[in-house]
């Protein structure tokens, strides 16, 4: 059984389909361009029978996770929710072709960031009337649930959080030790961090020889997860697809590093170089993220303002949130993430075996550029990404997002060869098949590429083919990006 398992998760093959409009169906109807996009991906994968997409896939009695990405219930910035999040069509094509199988039980689930309003998103994306409808005729169907164990808002400068909201017996700690890909950088000093956040909670979590994570137990628990990203650009990691998307199977922020404390020159991996005025920034939101006080709060609110603008003032443009290429932590607890969900047990062991099946199905049909993953623009590509393995699947996004796959960590990492693999090929193993031709992935994806807005701190991992026009966008797009209060 599990080398089956390993022989699919490992196939380097990414099925892609192209939808006839660049846009999503409005109606819960199962017969649209959707659901048709979706059977094109399962029958070229192999996945499919005269029942469903996934009937070779779902076995006869098995739990069935679906985890879309549901990072946030409105853009930061002007883009809207398409962009944004996995299309609600997506998330029912899915659910009803995986109810067509003789599943057991059928899951849709995510921890989206500790500001989202997940009824809210879900209400705008009317998903609860489907979800209601459509589990009192399959009772196997238990709708959209919410992995967080701890949510926030900031009130009047001061998060204010909602801990414990589900007891801790539905999560399981898992601890990769010194086989924690986040290892090598774990030097003692309680440097990891992850923005607006208390960081002596990170380093609880993550030290030398130590490396917890939290999981939902339905991700675990699960026989098939299918994993349904977004594909957008990302501040922090390069790119968000099926390798970002399993932060939302953990429930608590402490246990998620997004960079360390200090600049490239000072063992840190916030910003290039090194720079006093944002070392004053970053202890000032040290210390605005562990005060109670509104006051204080806002005091020093005021301090991480101007020390912000004095940055900008002496030409800095990639901020003090670890958002540019140069960031070395992300990729590395994407990657623990990826490994767990492929070995890890229900009793918080990990195995040398693959332990459930895993399939990607990204969300291209309208992407999202510029300062993803909060606050992205549209890219209208109108493709369904599939396939078996996560690192395949983000090199082909890579390309379609115009960045050079190489030059992101997480992407180039994901081919690297530790315990408990992610793959076992190359990077050029990776090869398309479907509606766009079959072949390499750069030359397949240059039929459909368009010019991409790519955030500030990542457009030197831009892809080399540059068109006139995309550089004169890249021109026209701000200076700086937007610094959200949560990250992703």
């Amino acid at each position: 059984m599990t080398e089956t398992f390993s022989n699919h998760a490992f196939e380097s093959k990414v099925a892609v389909a192209k939808l006839s409009a660049a846009s999503y169906p409005t109606g819960p109807e199962s017969d649209n361009p959707i659901s048709q996009a979706l059977s094109r991906l399962a029958d070229t994968l192999g996945w499919s029978d005269e029942r469903s997409p996934f009937g070779k896939v779902i076995p006869k009695g098995a739990r069935v996770l679906i985890k879309p990405n549901l990072v946030l219930h409105q853009n930061e910035g002007s883009g809207g929710l398409d962009c944004l999040v996995t299309h609600a069509s997506v998330i029912r094509a899915t659910v009803e072709a995986a109810l067509r199988t003789d599943a057991a039980e059928v899951v849709v689930g995510d921890a989206p960031i500790q500001g989202c309003d997940f009824d809210a998103l879900v209400d705008s994306m009317a998903l609860r009337p489907w979800a209601r409808e459509m589990s009192a005729r399959d009772p196997r169907f238990k709708g959209p649930q919410d992995f967080r164990r701890t949510t926030g808002v900031l009130v009047h400068g001061v998060r204010v959080a909602s801990e414990n909201l589900q007891p801790i017996e539905r999560f399981q700690l898992f601890n990769l030790g010194r086989e924690s890909v986040l290892e090598p950088i774990s030097n003692g000093g309680g440097r990891f961090r992850v923005a607006w956040y208390d960081h002596r909670l990170l380093a609880k979590t993550h030290y030398p020889g130590t490396h917890q994570y939290l999981v939902a137990r339905e991700v675990v628990e699960a026989d098939v997860i299918l994993n349904l990203p977004k594909l957008k650009l990302h501040r922090k990691a390069g790119i968000t697809c099926a390798l970002k998307n399993l932060i939302g199977i953990n429930g608590n922020k402490e246990y998620l590093p997004h960079h360390r404390l200090g600049g490239s020159q000072g063992g840190g991996d916030n910003y290039p170089g090194n720079s006093p005025v944002k070392r004053a920034l970053e202890y000032v939101r040290d210390r605005q993220n562990i005060t109670t006080s509104r006051a204080a709060s806002q005091g020093l609110s005021l301090i991480a303002a101007a020390l912000a603008r004095t940055a900008r003032g002496m030409g800095d443009h990639f901020g003090a949130d670890g958002s540019w290429s140069g960031n070395d932590t992300v990729w590395r607890t994407c990657l623990d993430l990826n490994r767990i969900l492929l070995y890890g047990r229900a009793d918080g062991t990990m195995s040398d075996e693959i332990q459930r099946r895993v399939l990607h199905i990204a969300d291209a049909v309208i992407a999202g550029q510029g300062n993803g993953p909060l606050a992205p623009d549209p890219l209208t590509l109108g493709l369904l990404l599939g396939g078996n393995n996560a690192a395949a699947v983000d090199w082909v996004g890579a390309h379609l997002l115009a960045l050079d796959p190489e030059k992101v960590p997480l992407t180039r990492h994901a081919f690297d060869r530790f315990r408990w693999p992610i793959t076992n090929s190359s990077s050029g193993d990776v090869s398309v098949v479907g509606d766009l031709g079959n072949g390499q992935p750069l030359s397949v994806v240059e039929k459909v590429r368009q010019p991409v807005n790519h955030p500030l701190g990542w457009r030197s991992a831009a892809a080399p083919q540059r068109t006139e026009m995309d550089a004169n966008l890249q021109q026209l797009a701000p200076s700086g990006s937007s610094i959200s209060p949560w990250d992703a």
